[in-house]
């Protein structure tokens, strides 16, 4: 993909974001890393929206499930139903066969449907009555939760969260911001579609090209030592996964791509490491109560394991 078409669709995204330019940054970094994103924040801020702007800039189809408790695994996979006329069985795609999956307010829904989106988000494909489906490409889950009201909504559990490469906060758009969404003629209305500002083709490429951005071994060490770092941690019951060591990288490569850069350099690392490592550690009960966080901790970790090339207490 031409930097030209990079920078119109951080542009894009960045005016959908209403002004975010670090959101939309790390938004098009999971693109390019293939992974999915949790946005966490309060209604009305624009999480919705967004997604949807995302998929209208790509040029990729898009669904949207709404989730409730009495929500079904089929709502989202799809079924097998019978037709008497044939004698056969057919399956009916559910939602999640599309590109962009935008899953809003997923802890509202039971963890028996929360947990069917699993194999879809690891594996891309989905199993039904012993038949494997696979997703198309691309493929990615957008999932939505408000952190603030937990009054009928299921924490995801761990093995959800650390399927997601990224946990994004959008926060309050500035003032600025605000006053030109306010002042838009005709804000109630809805938004006009977008025409796609890439090809299929060309995100693939950008996919290749955005994975083979040089990782040296001194940065790789790095990775590895705070990964290390969270799982003898004394405030965690459970430190970051392998998993999400690679999701550290493959999220530090395409924000090095994105920005024309050669190599990934441990600055990136630090950069990203609240948005992919927090939500994969959990604190124990005990600090929970004293105020630590997975933030908290991630920071902690970062500013005592020292620079490749810096040598401890020098």
């Amino acid at each position: 993909m031409s930097s030209v078409a990079l920078t119109r669709l951080q542009q894009r995204l960045a005016e959908a974001a209403w002004g975010r330019v670090p959101t939309a940054e790390r938004l098009l970094a999971a693109v390019l890393a293939e992974g999915h994103v949790l946005i966490e924040d309060v209604p009305g801020v624009g999480k919705s929206s967004l997604v949807t702007r995302l998929a209208q800039a790509l040029g990729v189809s898009f669904q949207r499930i709404q989730c409730t408790p009495d929500l079904l695994p089929s709502d989202v996979t799809g079924y097998t139903y019978y037709e008497p006329r044939a004698q056969t069985f057919t399956f009916r795609p559910g939602p999640v066969f599309t590109h962009l999956l935008l899953v809003d307010e997923i802890n509202r829904t039971s963890p028996k449907t929360q947990a069917s989106l699993l194999e879809a988000m690891e594996e891309r494909q989905v199993t039904v009555d012993g038949v494997v489906h696979p997703l198309p490409w691309p493929f990615m889950v957008l999932a939505t939760e408000n952190p603030v009201e937990f009054e009928g909504t299921f924490p995801l559990p761990e093995a959800q969260l650390d399927r997601f490469l990224l946990r994004l906060h959008l926060g309050y758009p500035d003032a600025a911001a605000e006053r030109a969404v306010l002042q838009a003629e005709g804000f109630r209305q809805k938004a006009p579609e977008l025409t796609p500002l890439i090809t299929p083709e060309e995100l693939g490429a950008a996919v290749q090209d955005a994975q083979a951005v040089l990782v040296g071994e001194p940065v790789a060490r790095y990775a590895l030592a705070v990964v290390q770092a969270t799982r003898g941690h004394d405030a965690l019951s459970l430190g970051v996964s392998p998993r999400g060591a690679i999701a550290w990288i493959r999220a530090a490569r395409a924000l090095c791509y994105l920005r024309g850069e050669a190599y990934v350099a441990p600055d990136h690392l630090r950069e990203l490491a609240r948005d992919v490592l927090a939500h994969r550690v959990v604190v124990r009960g005990d600090r929970l109560m004293h105020g630590v966080t997975g933030v908290s901790v991630v920071e902690e970790v970062l500013a005592r394991t020292p620079l490749p090339g810096v040598v401890p207490g020098r």
